[in-house]
């Protein structure tokens, strides 16, 4: 596990404080421990402000960098600071719960929706999934009551890891058919939804997920567009 990441130990976490570990100049700050998720996996960066010494500064954008670190972009980089300094980390939590949210209902609509995965993106109140799907859907509503029906279920949701060689032995555990798990620390971060009756989903991620499926609440699904001969893009929203 990547211990930089304090969200893959707790995605229910507001705050946090940290140390400034170094500072890339003319890019942004590199903590020892991050709170904020960095944009990846069609998940976007979180938001939020850190706070060192007598500085509050906006976070104008999250990425992942060099050797599994998460650059911080701040407003801007007083002259001032100095390594080692106490930063608190304050995440807008509310935009990181819909998130979570729409994050957890892209993992079930996969599950209603067995077909290969081609792209996906995250979005507070919209997001979506492209499917490898040459035929198009006969009655949407079908859809939607199936995800609303897994929801309500209350399944678990956790995660678990596994060795690279093991998703090696089980290339099935993989839906995108673009983008695959990061590979290089021995270890791969899975996302498993289970009922008491067993597992529902499980595969390959790195976002922030709710812990239980009720918390979701109702999705509808949107439109469902043609986005190529066999491609069909389709969108959910988070029900107001």
């Amino acid at each position: 596990m990547n211990s930089h990441y304090l969200f893959w130990n707790n995605s229910y976490m507001k705050q946090a404080e940290s140390v400034l570990e170094s500072i890339i100049e003319q890019q942004g700050l590199i903590l020892q421990q991050t709170l904020f998720y960095p944009a990846s996996g069609g998940q976007p960066y979180d938001q939020g402000i850190i706070k060192i010494g007598n500085y509050s500064l906006k976070v104008e954008s999250v990425k992942k960098f060099e050797g599994g670190k998460t650059l911080i972009i701040p407003e801007y980089i007083p002259n001032d600071l100095k390594i080692g300094a106490i930063v608190e980390q304050f995440i807008d939590w509310d935009l990181r719960y819909k998130y979570m949210k729409m994050h957890t209902a892209l993992h079930l609509l996969s599950v209603v929706i067995p077909l290969p995965v081609t792209g996906g993106q995250i979005g507070a109140d919209k997001s979506r999934l492209d499917f490898d799907m040459p035929e198009a859907v006969e009655d949407k509503l079908i859809i939607e009551n199936k995800i609303n029906e897994l929801i309500k279920s209350d399944l678990i949701v956790d995660q678990t890891w596994i060795s690279e060689e093991e998703l090696d032995k089980k290339p099935e555990l993989v839906k995108t058919m673009s983008v695959f798990p990061p590979k290089g620390s021995g270890e791969i971060r899975l996302i498993s939804i289970k009922s008491k009756k067993g597992q529902v989903d499980l595969q390959p991620c790195g976002g922030t997920h709710v812990s239980r499926t009720s918390e979701i609440g109702k999705i509808e699904v949107g439109k469902i567009e043609k986005k190529g001969k066999n491609n069909r893009r389709v969108n959910i929203h988070l029900a107001i």
